[in-house]
This record gives structure tokens, sequence and C-alpha cells, in this order.
């Protein structure tokens, strides 16, 4: 639990002004502030330099918060991930959760609560809006989405990401649009899809995506 503790904390957002704000909220609610940047290349190398409890991404920054957020829980899966933005579209808060994000909170809610939703997520706690969560759930909910099994002999053979590959692909994705969502090459793809295939022992992706629905 994080409580008493001072909290350490990594701003990476390119307006110096939004920084400015988010830091005296931080500051007010009991945190330390150990490192701000303006990119995606700037949190990364702060997250790594200074080992903070959290840190808050801009989505939209230079380079892409939602890329440095999958850097980051990858290579410091101890460190907090929220993302803090103007956006309220589909896409980027889907992506960033992806990406390894535990939080998405909005640059338009009062900065004070700022401190209290980074305790939570320390804490095991999501940190989003109301009308946002209601969107992640009609989003599992919905026709079409997640037909694959995950629960499954096949699934269990599979790494998070082959699931993941396979998952979008089964969705109708291309190639190319589950590569632009993972943050990979194509060829990153194409060799997931070949390892999945050669470790569920079929020829094509179509017979892949039976064994993994249960057919």
């Amino acid at each position: 639990m994080v409580e008493d503790d001072r909290m350490r904390v990594v701003i990476a957002d390119d307006h110096a002004r939004m920084r400015a704000r988010i830091r005296e909220a931080l500051e007010a609610g009991g945190c330390e502030v150990c490192g701000e940047g303006a990119s995606a290349e700037d949190a990364v190398r702060l997250v790594a330099e200074h080992g903070p409890d959290a840190v808050l991404l801009d989505v939209h920054m230079p380079g892409s918060g939602i890329r440095a957020a999958q850097q980051i829980a990858r290579g410091a899966p101890r460190t907090g991930i929220v993302m803090l933005t103007q956006s309220r579209e589909d896409e980027d808060l889907f992506d960033s959760l992806r990406a390894g994000a535990a939080g998405y909170l909005l640059k338009d809610a009062d900065p004070a609560t700022l401190p209290g939703a980074l305790r939570g997520v320390l804490n095991g706690e999501a940190a989003m809006p109301a009308a946002l969560v209601a969107r992640v759930l009609d989003e599992f909910r919905a026709p079409g989405r997640r037909v694959l099994r995950r629960r499954s002999d096949a699934a269990a053979k599979l790494t998070p990401r082959e699931w993941e590959v396979m998952e979008l692909l089964a969705e109708g994705r291309s190639t190319e649009q589950v590569a632009g969502k993972l943050f990979v090459s194509p060829t990153t793809v194409r060799v997931h899809v070949s390892t999945v295939l050669r470790k569920l022992r079929v020829k094509d992706r179509e017979s892949a995506f039976r064994v993994l629905k249960g057919e």
C-alpha cells in the first residue's frame, strides 16, 4: 500500500505550462516530482534514471505517450503508468491500456485529484473517469469482440503478445493495422503468427482462429 510514503513521480508533457500545473498539484498533495520531460524519449530516459513510483504521460506528446507507456511497461514494470490527456477518443484510450497504462485521466479534471489517483494506481486500482469506465465495459460487451477463447488449452500455449496479435487479427484487422496498434513492424506481426501456427500445428490463420475459438 502507498499511503504515507512520499510518492516519486515523473511528468512527461510537451506543454511547459501544463507540466508546471501538474507539478504544483502533485507537490501540494505530498508527492515528489523527480523528473520532467517533453517527449516520449524523455519519459523513458527519466524513468530509467530515477525509478519513480509513477509516471504521468501525455498521449500526444512528441514520440507518442502510448509508445513511451509500452517501453516503460517492459523496462520498468513496477512503475505505475497513467496517461493524462485531452483526448476522449476510444482508440487512444484502448491503445493506452494495451500499452500497459493503469490509468487514463483527462486534463480538464481538477488537478488536486491527481495525487489520490496515482496512489490508487499504486495500490492496484484503475484511475479513470466514470464515463470512460463505461466505454471500456461496452468494448468488452460489444458483439464481435473477444471472439477467441482466452481460457483454453490452445490459448495457454501462446505468449501474451502472441495472443494479442491473434485476437486483433481475429477482429478483422490487417497485419499493418495490428502492427500500428502494437507499435511493431508488420514483419514482427507475421513472425508471431508463424510461431502461433507452429505451436497450434495448423497451416493457416483461419485454422488457428478455429482452434482458438474452440471449434
